[in-house]
């Protein structure tokens, strides 16, 4: 059987795309992406929301954009030009843009449950997420860290094969890179820096730049967790103990892996010519530069799990919420790589 039969079995499935916290810029940005849909040549994708929130954001904004409810993910496509399809799920008060209520926690949540639910039952290919703020739901009762921690749970819930280890990139033509310690205080990040947190780290990263990528050779930074790399031991003894003896090891599987290096000399135009992705230490570490270069086009990956998930790489915008001015472009690319990944992953299943 050829590759272009199971590519295009492949691509008759909608993305999914959770609305994240309604009273953010979610629903917008998604109204906005579906306005440019043809412009784009956008994959369908249908919406795991409150109908009423998204056609109340639309009156808001003077949009065109009309949200029709679908029973099943199967009937976005055949209505995706004429409307935006939504597999509805009521908010428990009306959304309020830039004033978040922990009383709509539970349908934030319930639409990346349902979400991951039909990616496992292959009824999307893949699930997109918008922005949620973790201080609302977790007014709600949620308790994880974030999307990424949560997602994982979930793919452990619906897969064989688990735990499986949530890897989190943030994805530009630029530049991407990976904190090895997400969501954790930063005063936690040192004694979190552990050699098989590394080693599970690289070995995911590298097999998602090979199957989702298409990059046939990763190489690899990681940079130190001190200032300088740590001076040879001078300046905190973490790059010496911990993170360079986990480079050497992976080196010694054949990994292509420089560093510890300097984080303050990693990211100029000539220094990023020499890897594909950058891992390193701790959050703003990793996404300060990513965020500098690519603000608007950067993407949210989770690498590690079963399924292929993407989402913006910025917040839930309170601040600007319904005033007609937050970009869609950050929302576009997470669904067009979340397009590209999942034809890649059915090109590898032959």
């Amino acid at each position: 059987m050829g590759a272009e039969p199971i590519i295009e079995r492949t691509a008759t499935l909608p993305l999914g795309l959770t609305m994240g916290d309604p009273a953010g810029i979610g629903l917008e940005i998604s109204l906005k992406a579906w306005l440019r849909r043809e412009e784009l040549s956008l994959s369908p994708f249908c919406i795991y929301g409150s109908a009423d929130a998204l056609a109340d954001r639309a009156r808001q904004l003077n949009l065109e954009a009309f949200p029709i409810v679908v029973d099943a993910p199967s009937e976005a496509a055949s209505i995706f030009l004429r409307g935006v399809p939504v597999i509805d799920i009521p908010l428990q008060v009306k959304a309020l843009a830039g004033r978040p209520d922990a009383r709509n926690a539970r349908p934030i949540i319930a639409a990346i449950e349902r979400a991951v639910g039909d990616v496992q039952a292959s009824k999307i290919r893949a699930v997109v997420t918008n922005p949620i703020a973790k201080s609302v739901l977790h007014e709600g009762g949620f308790r994880h860290p974030g999307h990424t921690e949560y997602l994982a749970e979930l793919a452990a819930m619906h897969w064989d094969g688990g735990p499986f280890h949530a890897v989190m990139m943030i994805s530009s033509n630029e530049l991407k890179v990976v904190p090895l310690t997400i969501h954790v205080p930063l005063s936690l990040v040192p004694q979190s820096v552990t050699r098989e947190l590394i080693t599970k780290t690289v070995v995911v990263t590298h097999a998602a730049l090979i199957r989702d990528f298409g990059i046939a050779s990763p190489r690899l930074a990681i940079s130190g967790l001190n200032p300088h790399a740590g001076e040879s031991g001078l300046i905190g003894t973490e790059d010496r103990d911990i993170i360079a003896p986990a480079v050497e090891a992976l080196v010694a599987q054949g990994y292509d892996i420089t560093g510890p290096l300097p984080a303050d000399t990693m990211f100029h135009a000539a220094a990023r010519s020499n890897y594909d992705a950058a891992i390193c230490m701790y959050h703003d570490q990793a996404l300060i530069p990513i965020k500098t270069l690519a603000f608007d086009t950067g993407v949210n990956v989770t690498l590690g799990l079963p399924f292929v998930r993407t989402s913006p790489d910025h917040g839930t915008a309170f601040d600007i919420a319904a005033r007609g001015i937050a970009s869609p472009e950050s929302l576009i690319e997470a669904l067009k790589l979340s397009d590209s990944m999942t034809r890649r992953r059915a090109l590898a299943q032959l």
